[in-house]
């Protein structure tokens, strides 16, 4: 019995984990690409609203039928705001983290702005699960892992194998990678640093609003005011705890998200604590999330303050300083 109990919770745990990592595993991953060739953008909250709020106003106001139309305009309006962002921090050198900043409490206020009017309006068109059918109509293992929508296949599986494959496999990943580490030599052997470093953290403003998309147009379906709620400082968090490699995202961001769907089915479970009153669980259980993944950045550092250096949680070298030929 208390087996069977056990099993239940944790297929319902990892069928809500699954898709409440998807909106910071797309965060994370845009990111990630921006600082592998040394610029640091902290506006991934305000993408993850730009994202989400146009996705919306495409379906609601510019009768928008396909979900993936609604997806790809939300990812062009981050891909714009991330362009406004790279001219500054790379061609004008502006200070990465104030630009990001600006980024993130400009996209918040913006999109919230943009989606006065529409609190609380279900989405009409969302995407669907992937049900090949056969064994999986009678296989709750099969349904609680495998039957996503194909955002969630994309997020976790074919986006991750080609940024590894890339980065990690190809003459062009190696250059990318210079540019983040020593982009004064990577420049001197051939590679085009300012393109580099603009078109990579254009596509990577585009994924971050991927995820703002994903989230109206699956998970949460439906527009609130400050959608992202702190999802975008957790992706961040999730970049370094992953030591800025695109499988470790996935191990991060399904971390964040179990927490987050734990504290789901505890409520729907009725779960409760002895020493704890019901409102002293829930909020306990809200934090759970930020908690773990402070503590997942705090690891490596509390390793090294006891002599033991962890080389894989080392950021590029060039993270957030900016380049000029003319200064080299």
């Amino acid at each position: 019995m208390i087996f069977a109990i056990i099993d239940n919770a944790f297929l319902s745990l990892a069928s809500t984990a699954i898709p409440a990592s998807a909106v910071v595993l797309l965060a994370a991953t845009g990111a990630m690409l921006g600082e592998r060739v040394g610029v640091l953008n902290l506006g991934q909250e305000g993408l993850i609203g730009l994202g989400a709020v146009y996705a919306v106003v495409a379906v609601q106001a510019w009768g928008v039928d396909s979900p993936w139309v609604a997806l790809l305009i939300g990812m062009l309006a981050a891909a714009l705001a991330g362009t406004i962002f790279a001219v500054a921090v790379v061609v004008f050198r502006a200070n990465q983290v104030l630009s990001g900043l600006a980024l993130a409490l400009g996209g918040i206020g913006l999109s919230n702005q943009l989606g006065t009017g529409r609190n609380g309006t279900p989405i009409s068109k969302l995407f669907t699960e992937v049900n090949p059918g056969g064994a999986f109509d009678n296989n709750e293992f099969l349904q609680a892992f495998f039957l996503h929508d194909p955002v969630v296949y994309l997020a976790y599986l074919v986006v991750p194998a080609i940024l590894w494959f890339v980065l990690f496999r190809t003459r062009h990943g190696m250059n990318m990678r210079a540019v983040g580490e020593n982009p004064a030599a990577a420049d001197a052997v051939g590679v085009n640093v300012t393109a580099a470093r603009l078109g990579y953290t254009i596509l990577g403003a585009a994924i971050s609003g991927a995820g703002g998309a994903y989230m109206v147009l699956t998970f949460t379906p439906t527009w609130s005011p400050d959608i992202a709620r702190g999802r975008g400082w957790i992706a961040l968090a999730v970049v370094i705890f992953a030591a800025w490699r695109p499988f470790r995202v996935v191990a991060g961001a399904l971390l964040y998200g179990a927490m987050t769907s734990l504290g789901a089915t505890a409520q729907a479970r009725g779960w409760d604590l002895p020493f704890m009153s019901a409102i002293d669980l829930s909020f306990l259980l809200s934090m759970l999330p930020y908690l773990v993944t402070l503590v997942a950045i705090l690891i490596p550092a509390g390793a090294a303050t006891l002599g033991r250096r962890v080389r894989s949680t080392e950021a590029p070298a060039a993270l957030a300083i900016p380049y000029s030929r003319e200064e080299r």
